[in-house]
């Protein structure tokens, strides 16, 4: 919560009973955003693999043990792993790379005549790893002197000595797994990767190996890591469907996040999302990189957040006066207004609030915003009967919202017969011609520090990447062409016009004393 703010906008979370468990049992602190739940029906390796990362001389954190014990349960019926495929997607210096190692060394010890493979970014890269990092770990260790490795170029493997197990790597290419059966595959550093090649190289690969597993790990990437942000979209609906069905699938996921509404500086944002802060990464070290980096990559390392684009400036908005605009204390008085938007591919609403403060500028702020359209209007009545608005906003004309009027007013907010004299709570529908003058209005606004705003993570990036385009002489914000959802910004704006508009037009026809709160 910003400020002195009394509303936040939200991100799907599991149910509580979840963090509790991992605290009980772990003593894990920083749950995962999305995590498959540790079922203890059901025996795990986690144990043994547990061991393994000791003699590497790495004693297991909490967020280590749980991910191994989950990811290698396995089905007390055929001994085999419940989990095939296994995503892992954590913030840097977490202690990623030794637990993947683990993976694999554990692998190779447990079960002779393993084919183990590796890939990174590039060939090059997954060399430098398996050489510089996974081999002179392990020759540091108690493990030295049971396997060996073979250096040759092309043919490069660690050969466990007891039992035959080979640890290679491999290509980023479509020819990646392409060989003998596979029986552990490890992706790591997936967002360098632009598609799916390697997985679909190595998955003809594991299919006579029953006990197969694949695994996937990596921090944040950009907007252009396709493969990355799919599965991590897969990974999320995953988890989710679970929490509401009861049924996990065969894909174990966990993914530690910050939601961006969160600030990138404040230490209680690192603690949502690097589970070993204070043990492996120390808070002095992340505060030196968020100092010597640039924003976008420091939310990408270290918060685990996509990467955007860097906006090209759009004329019409004033960004360079937005951050002049912030404080922190500003609150919605009692007369304000509420106003709706959709993002342009339906994946998320933004409610949005403009009201009017003692000193003459505009509060604006994001109350709500979540994934869907579903919510937004059971969301809205409820709003209505806390807060009584003097009007709620919605964009019609061909807007992606305009296909919630039906469902607002049935859940009570109406348009009023008589548009010229809406009552307090009427529902006010914009047009194209009032998105452009709302549009032009709030940019105004900014440029004459005529608004107040809480530095909202949506908000902001919004303000910060928005476009325009022409509507006659005039300009409306462009959804289609803005690199991110400027909804929660379409909101705000179209919740100030409705404000100035319509605001001194609402007949109040109920007892004042009801609208304290």
């Amino acid at each position: 919560m910003a400020g002195g703010s009394t509303m936040s906008s939200e991100i799907w979370r599991p149910p509580s009973s979840f963090a509790e468990d991992l605290r009980r049992e772990y003593g894990l602190e920083c749950p995962p955003a999305w995590g498959t739940p540790r079922r203890f029906e059901h025996p795990t390796l986690g144990g043994a693999a547990a061991k393994v990362m000791r003699a590497l001389g790495h004693e297991p954190m909490a967020w280590q043990q749980y991910v191994l014990d989950t990811a290698l349960e396995v089905d007390p019926d055929t001994g085999l792993f419940l989990h095939r495929k296994v995503g892992l997607s954590v913030p840097r210096q977490q202690g990623k790379t030794e637990t993947i190692l683990t993976v694999m060394i554990h692998r190779m010890m447990a079960w002779p005549n393993q084919n183990i493979v590796y890939s990174a970014q590039t060939r090059i890269d997954a060399r430098k790893r398996w050489e510089d990092e996974f081999l002179a770990k392990m020759d540091a260790s108690r493990l030295f002197g049971r396997y060996h490795p073979r250096k040759t170029t092309g043919n490069e493997a660690i050969i466990w000595k007891s039992n035959r197990s080979r640890l290679g790597i491999v290509s980023n290419t479509e020819k990646a797994g392409h060989g003998p059966p596979l029986d552990l595959g490890m992706m790591d550093e997936i967002f360098a990767h632009r598609d799916d090649r390697v997985e679909q190289s190595m998955s003809p690969a594991m299919l006579t190996r029953q006990n197969a597993q694949m695994w996937w790990a990596s921090a944040g990437g950009d907007t252009k890591a396709t493969f990355l942000n799919n599965k991590r979209k897969q990974g999320r609906e995953l988890i989710e469907r679970g929490w509401a069905t009861g049924q996990w699938s065969q894909v174990a996921y966990f993914e530690w996040f910050a939601p961006d509404d969160l600030p990138r500086d404040d230490p209680k944002t690192w603690r949502t999302c690097m589970p070993a802060l204070g043990i492996t990464a120390k808070e002095e070290v992340i505060r030196g990189e968020l100092d010597s980096m640039d924003a976008p990559e420091f939310d990408r390392a270290y918060l685990n957040r996509t990467r955007m684009p860097t906006p090209i400036s759009d004329p019409n908005i004033p960004r360079e006066a937005w951050p002049k605009l912030v404080d922190e204390t500003s609150q919605a008085g009692a007369d304000l207004v509420f106003a709706v938007d959709v993002a342009q591919d339906r994946s998320s609403s933004s409610i949005g609030v403009a009201s009017k403060r003692a000193d003459g500028r505009t509060h604006l702020e994001v109350v709500a915003r979540r994934p869907g359209t579903a919510w937004v209007a059971e969301a809205l009545a409820l709003l209505s009967q806390r807060r009584r608005p003097l009007v709620v906003a919605v964009a019609g004309s061909g807007a992606p919202s305009q296909s919630l009027i039906d469902d607002i007013e049935a859940a009570g907010i109406t348009v009023p017969a008589d548009k010229g004299n809406p009552h307090r709570g009427h529902l006010v529908v914009l047009r194209t011609g009032d998105a452009s003058e709302a549009a032009a209005q709030f940019a105004d606004a900014v440029r004459q520090g005529a608004v107040a705003h809480l530095d909202q993570a949506p908000l902001t990036a919004a303000v910060n990447a928005a476009r325009t385009r022409r509507n006659g002489d005039a300009w409306v914000l462009d959804r289609t062409n803005s690199p991110v959802d400027i909804a929660p910004l379409v909101a705000v704006t179209n919740a100030r016009w409705a404000l100035l508009a319509k605001g001194a037009a609402v007949l109040d026809d109920y007892d004042v004393l009801n609208s304290v709160f």
